[in-house]
């Protein structure tokens, strides 16, 4: 059986995970593939650190240039993180003739543009099923499984500490603080989870998703983004009352004319959806093809063995060929660069939560307002005061433009009955459509 030798670079959680696969499960694996890979080194700085797994003592070492200069390692699999040295890291192996792996969305999303055009002026390939939903085979199904199609809408959970996060102040009554700290203990959240909660690690994924899902080179920076840190369990509490659930989503969608719009925010999910009930650490994203309609990927989207499974998969193809050829032949942007509109352009519903005075012509102030800048009410509900002089008010509109929401919200801002800053979030449901 041919043999093909691979260099894992990072030996950190994932680095670990792909050196048991290789090493513990060697034979299998090759049985299953048709390829033998043969783990020639492991480098990292800190190779003393414990990992509860046995390597060869030859394997390991702390010397990229090692790696680089020896012509019999075919692969490198990028495991460091961040954006600078993996950049380094990536450049170098390409120039050097090897092919790459990498798990890095990070350095994709932000710098992988100048990367991707090195590779194919070098005749070599770059792989990164694990960059996206991890264990989920969900770049691979976009880019060969769906080929037949052109995809009008992907709409996924695509990070799992938030949706931990979210699950538990849902099914838990906690707080936004509390669940935090609780998927902290468990390893679900980082000490500091600003990427996560703030919603950049899903704007890093949906900005490569978008590359396959919709044929354009798009860029981080035109994904807008939204975190989780500000979702109140009263606006939680209230959407389980009207129906909904509330996750945070990576939506990106193409209208009829080939305008994109990409965003990651917070929304309302109705409970006939099957994004509604993913919970926990889980991710689920919902492809939407002219051909295949909607279909539905779920499964978990991080951890050391679920991206590992991912990386491995890339590790074959490469080594059997197959991503060369798919590299090579086939444009990964098969269409022109698209227009990515702003997020005021974009339409929705939303849920408005108010604290209005409890006095008589609020109501009709507040829709007079929203009335004015063309934007319908669905429905409205009124609870028990929350002190002594405030009720909150929930208002569910019709689809409607952000940019005119935004100015009607200004407006009622400025409005002596009610407090500043209501909650809004936006609600995805049957009635929304590409935009």
């Amino acid at each position: 059986m041919e043999s093909v030798n691979v260099a894992v670079i990072g030996f950190g959680t994932v680095g670990t995970g792909v050196a048991r696969i290789l090493l513990e499960g060697g034979d299998a694996l090759a049985a299953r593939a048709g390829v033998r890979l043969n783990l020639k080194y492991i480098c990292d700085t800190d190779l003393t650190r414990p990992r509860g797994l046995q390597t060869p003592p030859d394997v390991l070492t702390d010397s990229l240039d090692r790696v680089l200069s020896d012509g019999s390692v075919q692969i490198v699999c990028e495991l460091v993180g961040g954006t600078r040295i993996a950049f380094d890291i990536v450049e170098k192996a390409l120039r050097a003739g090897k092919n790459v792996v990498t798990a890095n969305k990070a350095l994709l999303a932000e710098r992988g543009m100048p990367l991707l055009k090195l590779a194919a002026e070098c005749d070599r390939s770059i792989a990164f099923e694990a960059s996206v939903a991890g264990g989920i085979p969900l770049l691979l199904s976009v880019r060969d499984g769906l080929v037949a199609n052109r995809i009008s809408s992907v709409t996924g959970i695509v990070n799992g500490t938030c949706n931990y996060i979210l699950t538990h102040m849902t099914d838990g009554g906690l707080s936004y603080e509390q669940a935090l700290a609780e998927a902290q203990q468990k390893g679900y959240a980082e000490a500091d989870p600003t990427l996560d909660v703030g919603g950049g690690d899903s704007a890093h994924k949906l900005t490569i998703l978008s590359w396959l899902a919709f044929g354009s080179p798009v860029g981080f920076e035109d994904v807008y983004c939204e975190g989780i840190d500000r979702i109140q369990p009263a606006d939680i509490r209230f959407g389980l009352e009207l129906g909904y659930r509330i996750k945070l989503l990576a939506i990106g969608r193409r209208n009829g004319g080939g305008c994109l719009s990409l965003r990651v925010h917070p929304a309302f999910v109705p409970r006939s959806n099957p994004l509604a009930h993913v919970s926990g650490a889980y991710n689920a994203v919902m492809v939407r093809g002219d051909a295949v309609g909607d279909t539905l990927y779920y499964g978990l989207g991080a951890g050391q063995m679920p991206t590992a499974s991912a990386v491995v998969a890339d590790l074959v193809d490469t080594a059997l060929g197959r991503m060369g050829i798919t590299f090579k032949r086939r444009q990964l942007f098969c269409d022109a660069a698209a227009t990515v509109r702003g997020i005021d352009e974009i339409s929705s519903r939303y849920y408005l939560r108010f604290e209005v005075l409890d006095r008589p012509g609020v109501l009709a102030a507040i829709t007079g307002v929203l009335g004015r800048h063309d934007i319908s009410i669905a429905s409205c509900l009124q609870h028990e005061p929350i002190d002594a002089t405030h009720v909150p008010l929930i208002i569910m509109t019709h689809l409607a433009r952000e940019g005119n929401l935004r100015r009607a919200l200004a407006e009622i801002g400025s409005l002596d009955t009610v407090r500043p800053d209501p909650a809004t979030i936006r609600v995805i449901d049957d009635e929304e459509r590409p935009q």
